[in-house]
């Protein structure tokens, strides 16, 4: 059986808006991912899911309730702590690709390799022509974002938040900004990449088709989830 891969019990997240206003966003969630899932979050705007998502990623924290991920408890950790796990765990991939417009795809592909300083700088330039071959932008190299369509600088962030190997690949909206020639693209290169490399791929999205093709889906009402259901193993169209 495929083990926990992030868990979260009793999460409540609620914001202070005054002195004496508080709003919450998540009232009492508890929920298992799975190492190897492909797993789309949906609900209506307002409904939590990027709350959501940002707690699982460790940018955001609990008001109450604990997070782990790959085993380790993570809510108590400070800043610092979270920084390392972040760069070391998880790949993010939001709907704006944050790439940095001086540098070539290949620099911005490097970028949290050179952080995490794992390997040798021949090494994690070999790795991100790699990764960037693997997203099918092999002969986009020096290209900085500029000179790259939505769809490919999208694939550009792909290959940085996998540069890392990280444990879980999570993204917010990671189509909402692409038309849908380039949102199918990625959504294939999510599936591949839970299909051939196991990834477990964590997505919030308002696209439904991209909802229903992914391996899990979980519906958010008022940070409650409504429903829980398999759509079965995400697969090509």
């Amino acid at each position: 059986m495929a083990e926990s891969i992030l868990r979260l019990e009793g999460v409540r997240r609620e914001l202070e808006l005054s002195r004496d206003v508080r709003q919450t966003i998540i009232p009492n969630l508890s929920l298992d991912i799975f190492e190897g899932e492909f797993v789309a979050i949906t609900g209506p705007s307002g409904s939590g899911k990027s709350t959501l998502l940002y707690i699982m990623g460790g940018l955001d924290k609990p008001t109450f309730g604990k997070v782990w991920l790959d085993g380790q408890e993570i809510t108590g950790l400070d800043e610092a702590e979270m920084t390392i796990i972040r760069n070391q765990k998880i790949g993010f991939i939001y709907q704006f690709h944050f790439l940095l417009p001086e540098f070539s795809a290949v620099d911005n592909v490097m970028m949290p390799m050179l952080i995490r300083r794992k390997y040798g700088k021949k090494e994690i330039r070999e790795r991100a022509m790699q990764l960037l071959d693997m997203v099918g932008l092999d002969n986009k190299y020096t290209n900085k974002p500029s000179q790259l369509s939505g769809g490919q600088q999208q694939r550009v962030a792909i290959a940085r938040a996998l540069a890392n190997e990280p444990t879980v690949l999570l993204g917010d909206e990671p189509t909402g900004n692409l038309d849908s020639r380039s949102a199918n693209n990625v959504y294939e290169l999510f599936a591949r990449l839970n299909r051939e490399l196991n990834q477990t791929v964590i997505v919030v999205t308002h696209d439904e088709e991209f909802a229903n093709r992914a391996g899990r889906r979980i519906h958010l009402v008022d940070g409650k989830i409504e429903s829980d259901s398999q759509n079965g193993k995400a697969a090509s169209a």
